[in-house]
């Protein structure tokens, strides 16, 4: 059952997987990946901003997306820290930073302290977690 708060908005996975992809379900819902290069916006040079394909939070903005040569959209900033929360994942016998919506808890990518200034972090996020806005 759908409960929202103030801040957080829960749901159940077979609500979910009646309102999402089977993709974005599995990226954002199990903590999948996207193919690099496949995804919607990893070549988008459109201004506007990056939203939760889940619960439509604004997370990035186009200003601060970068061509990291990954394959997945990066950005070096969100639109706020309070947007986006983090944690430890060591999965696949690595040590990375999951990135996730702040509202929602959708798994979204990870960061990593390769990016550009002015925070040297690379936001690398998966297209089918993020819905765009294009703003003219």
């Amino acid at each position: 059952m759908t409960k929202e708060t103030k801040d957080k908005l829960i749901k159940s996975d077979d609500e979910w997987k009646k309102e999402l992809s089977a993709q974005a379900f599995q990226v954002t819902r199990k903590k999948g990946t996207e193919m690099a290069f496949t995804g919607e916006h990893w070549n988008n040079h459109k201004n506007g901003v990056y939203k939760c394909t889940c619960c439509g939070q604004d997370l990035f903005t186009s200003t601060t997306k970068f061509d990291s040569g990954s394959g997945w959209p990066s950005f070096f900033a969100p639109i706020s820290e309070a947007d986006v929360d983090t944690e430890t994942d060591t999965t696949l016998g690595m040590k990375r930073i999951e990135v996730m919506c702040s509202r929602c808890g959708a798994h979204l990518g990870h960061v990593f302290e390769d990016g550009p200034k002015p925070t040297g972090l690379r936001y690398c996020i998966n297209s089918v977690a993020l819905k765009f806005d294009e703003t003219k």
